[in-house]
């Protein structure tokens, strides 16, 4: 097994997850068979607790890991399925070591972090880098490790040291280090800076690792005189040294990399040189028509997280695979649906609801806690009477549930007993297995089967007239069975539900043009080649788009 470690230096955010996916777009192109790891430094066990304004979105995977967003990044890039075990926190990696430690694994060891902590690392990279990940038999031929956070940060330490260690264990024919830098401009100077990334290579090498290659993050291409010095006062090769400078859109980053002949470089370092050239032509066609659409599709997004994009990533990602599959540039309209509710200031009311209504088409993210959810049932009010195209989420159906308990069935008060425990019409309950003491890891995760009840409805259709269909979930509560049969008379339509038939999985309002309620998550499984289904539709199930409303691209595409 090979082994691309990908470092930051300097400030966070520069991309490392990007940087690490396009490395193995390209090594794939090679002909390698690709996997990933992240490493996250902080203390939590995993993403599932951590507040999306802080953190940005939990990423969801097949078998319920709750985990950082990067991992939606290769998944997306790479066209793979990772596990729960991809994901490395300080806070795994402790409660391993401090059970081993209970059963008496360490023989009455003294328990320290060298070599315990280290070796326990080494460990989890060698079992999770050894997992298929792309459906065929057999290890893959390299595998990607992105070290989160910066270089020097007080909580990474403990991974540093055992990536020296691994290294070392390996040996450098089976290691390669990129590590990212920033290359600041000075506005007075205009002069690309080089002694951050000079500051972030010692402070690196000082842990016990030295960088193979440089990837240095500019606002504009790496001029010859900054590669050039880097190479001096780096001691890495000027060949080794490569720039990824702000793009028009992020599938030209992997583009930038074959330009710049890293794979050539990894390959060299790795002893992999035999693979063949990189086949990118799909990326390219892809990259050059994002940047060639002038149509746009505008699709108005009513969230609580809408100060970070990241909370919904995957959301987004969703949306642009789809409407890029019409050729249509995606722009979403952020409705912020605490503004839409009546106790907002009056200015930030009025613009909430103008640009509410000036959208043709909703989309209703998931989302936990009671804050903005009456403007979030306003707002699908208004959808629902107004034959506005709909698609709600995990708390976007929901919300559609609540939302028709109350102005059609009248039952007022009605709502969510995560909202309201009092609630005289409980349309959304807890569901009875889950913890009510324990927050992480105890939802209904990962991906679940979910029956058609008939094929003669929306959804069905857009999955290809399937029998079922397995999504991922992330959720706790559930639309509460003991009423189904009541906003089933009155024309809301449970067309989805799990294999009990006691769980409500998708809804549809048959009246409407298109109003669609999922349970589950749509957009963990979206690819830039494979949108979701829910989100596009599929027109080749129906080649005439005036004749169904398909997906909730396609809707907006009938007007």
């Amino acid at each position: 097994m090979k082994y691309v470690v990908v470092t930051g230096g300097v400030v966070s955010g520069l991309g490392k997850g990007i940087t690490a996916s396009s490395i193995g777009v390209l090594l794939q192109a090679c002909g390698l068979r690709v996997t990933a790891i992240k490493i996250d430094p902080y203390l939590n066990v995993d993403a599932g607790t951590m507040s999306p304004f802080e953190h940005g979105e939990v990423f969801v995977l097949n078998d319920g890991g709750e985990v950082d967003l990067d991992l939606g990044n290769y998944e997306r890039f790479l066209d793979i399925t990772l596990t729960r075990d991809n994901n490395i926190t300080t806070g795994k990696i402790y409660q391993s070591v401090f059970d081993r430690e209970r059963r008496g694994d360490y023989l009455g060891k003294t328990v320290q972090a060298i070599p315990h902590v280290t070796n326990e690392i080494h460990d989890w990279i060698q079992r999770a880098s050894k997992v298929s990940v792309d459906g065929k038999e057999g290890e893959a031929d390299v595998c990607l490790i992105e070290l989160g956070g910066t270089v020097c940060d007080m909580e990474s330490e403990a991974f540093f040291r055992a990536l020296s260690d691994f290294e070392f264990r390996l040996g450098r024919e089976n290691f390669c280090l990129v590590h990212v830098s920033l290359v600041p401009v000075l506005g007075v100077v205009g002069e690309q800076k080089t002694k951050p990334t000079q500051h972030s290579v010692q402070a690196l090498r000082a842990l016990g690792l030295t960088p193979t290659l440089l990837a240095c993050r500019s606002a504009k291409p790496l001029e010859k005189s900054t590669r050039e010095k880097l190479a001096l006062f780096c001691h890495v090769p000027a060949h080794h040294i490569f720039g990824i400078h702000d793009v028009s859109n992020i599938w030209h980053v992997p583009l930038l990399l074959r330009d710049q002949n890293v794979h050539l470089a990894i390959l060299e370092r790795l002893n992999l040189s035999t693979a063949r050239q990189p086949e990118l032509s799909q990326w390219e066609q892809r990259a050059q028509r994002l940047d060639t659409l002038s149509s746009g599709i505008r699709i108005g997004m009513v969230g609580k997280y809408t100060g970070l994009a990241d909370s919904y990533l995957s959301v987004i990602k969703a949306l642009q695979h789809a409407a890029f599959s019409c050729e249509k540039k995606l722009e979403i309209e952020w409705v912020a649906s605490s503004d839409l509710e009546d106790d907002a200031p009056q200015s930030l009311r009025t613009a909430a609801w103008t640009k509410l209504k000036a959208r043709n088409s909703f989309f209703f993210p998931g989302g936990f806690g009671d804050r903005g959810i009456q403007g979030k049932l306003l707002a699908a009010k208004y959808a629902r009477e107004n034959n506005v195209p709909y698609l709600g989420i995990c708390l976007g159906m929901q919300i559609a549930v609540i939302e028709f308990a109350r102005s059609v069935l009248g039952l007022d008060g009605a709502h969510s007993t995560e909202f309201d425990p009092a609630t005289p019409h409980p349309c959304v309950v807890y569901m009875p297995e889950i913890s009510k003491t324990h927050k992480g890891g105890t939802m209904r995760l990962g991906a679940r089967r979910t029956l058609f009840q008939t094929t003669n409805c929306i959804t069905a259709k857009l999955y290809g007239n399937a029998m079922f269909v397995d999504e991922r979930h992330r959720h706790r509560y559930e639309v509460n069975p003991e009423m189904v049969s009541s906003l089933e008379n009155a024309g809301l339509c449970f067309v989805g539900r799990d294999e009990t038939g006691r769980r409500m999985e998708i809804v549809e309002l048959a009246s409407h043009k298109f109003y669609v309620g999922v349970q589950f998550h749509p957009e963990f499984k979206s690819r830039p080649g494979k949108p979701s289904p829910v989100f596009l539709g599929s027109s080749k199930n129906f080649p005439s788009l005036s004749t169904f409303p398909v997906g909730l691209i396609h809707a907006w595409l009938q007007g």
